[in-house]
């Protein structure tokens, strides 16, 4: 079966709404405009029920099938955040908001959900319920986790949950997957160096914490290279060094900002456990003192088996047999569905986007013609999971 008729119809309204989010951007859980307008959306379209503030600002519609599921709830979330970067794309509906764009297509996603939930209300030809999910803070808020703690997989006895991101480069009209981990667990280290400060003409009267801090990055990438088993994907990037600001001073302090990315439990306690010896080792070589602040975050994101195969047919069924892949490499960007995946089986798959900017980039934009995909196969995953 290709994209669904009646979505094709629908692309105008899908799109319009899409760009009307992208030029209204908000941040982390300050997304009341966007869920106003999902709720309102929602309503419009006759949801069973519609409920608001569920993870601060998450909105969630509720849609029953014609015919009894026996229970069988199905869940499908899409995010509606933006990020802090100042737009490049001159767009004619580009974000209207100094600082502040859909850099990673949430706009979409948003858009693609609601078209579904249009539909969904309109036919009901399915034999349960389906919750469709609208989650604020996904770009480092955890609003997932926010989500699940005030009830979500409960309240509404979601069985299994599906998630969906747009991919820049994954041709358009395809879908790509696998089963197990496909997106890193992320954890987020800060170091403050402490040395003696004093005059650049006069080190050996000072203790360089500059010095000590390029040790330390240095140091850090050995751990990837020698400590952790070159099977298994692992990243260390340290992308802030405050120190200074003049160029005849050696500086007291130093500070590093980096982050750490695993897909292996076993392999996240293991960079933990090295990166505090390093530190450490370090500070006792240099003669300064190293804080570390380490603290995890998003976990890994693991799709289960039997869910990825009912996404990848799915996926089939909307863009045909050669359009879906099923053994995509992980990808080391994280994503807080992995907190509704550990609550629920489910599965994450990308669509494409075709040859755009990529995520988080100035002049990224979401592609539009990857609504009736999208939009397609959100309906048929409920109508096939949900079928009589």
């Amino acid at each position: 079966m290709p994209i669904v008729n009646r979505v094709a119809d629908l692309q105008g309204d899908i799109a319009a709404w899409r760009r009307h989010l992208h030029a209204r951007p908000e941040l982390m859980y300050e997304v009341h405009e966007t869920a106003a307008f999902v709720a309102d959306k929602l309503r419009e379209f006759g949801c069973d029920e519609v409920v608001t503030g569920l993870g601060r600002t998450g909105v969630v519609g509720v849609i029953h099938g014609k015919r009894d599921g026996g229970g069988s709830v199905i869940g499908l979330r899409a995010d509606m955040d933006a990020l802090p970067i100042d737009e490049a794309t001159g767009a004619a509906y580009a974000s209207k908001t100094p600082g502040v764009m859909h850099a990673c297509g949430h706009d979409g996603h948003t858009a693609m959900l609601l078209g579904a939930a249009r539909y969904l209300a309109e036919t009901r030809n399915f034999a349960g319920t389906a919750v469709v999910i609208f989650q604020p803070a996904e770009e480092g808020g955890a609003g997932a986790a926010a989500m699940i703690r005030d009830g979500l997989m409960e309240r509404f006895g979601i069985a299994q949950v599906y998630g969906m991101h747009n991919g820049p480069g994954l041709p358009l009209g395809t879908f790509a997957t696998r089963e197990g981990p496909i997106m890193a667990a992320t954890d987020h280290i800060d170091f403050r160096i402490e040395g003696v400060g004093g005059h650049a003409a006069r080190p050996h009267l000072c203790v360089d914490p500059v010095l000590a801090g390029a040790q330390l990055i240095t140091a850090l990438q050995g751990i990837v290279a020698r400590n952790v088993d070159p099977l298994d994907s692992t990243v260390i990037s340290m992308c802030e060094f405050h120190a200074g600001n003049a160029r005849n001073v050696i500086p007291q302090t130093v500070e590093l900002k980096g982050t750490v990315r695993t897909l292996k439990a076993s392999v996240r306690d293991l960079l933990e456990k090295r990166i505090r010896e390093v530190a450490a080792g370090v500070a006792q070589s240099s003669g300064t003192t190293i804080d570390l602040t380490y603290e995890r975050s998003y976990p890994v994101v693991v799709n289960h088996a039997a869910e990825t195969q009912i996404a990848a047919r799915t996926a089939r069924e909307i863009a045909g047999e050669s359009a879906v892949i099923t053994d995509m490499p992980p990808l080391m960007g994280a994503e807080d569905f992995a907190y509704m995946l550990e609550a629920r089986p489910g599965a994450f798959i990308f669509i494409g986007n075709g040859d755009s900017a990529g995520l988080h980039h100035p002049a990224y934009d979401f592609n539009d013609e990857a609504i009736v995909y999208g939009t397609s196969y959100w309906i048929r995953l409920v109508e096939t999971t949900l079928a009589a």
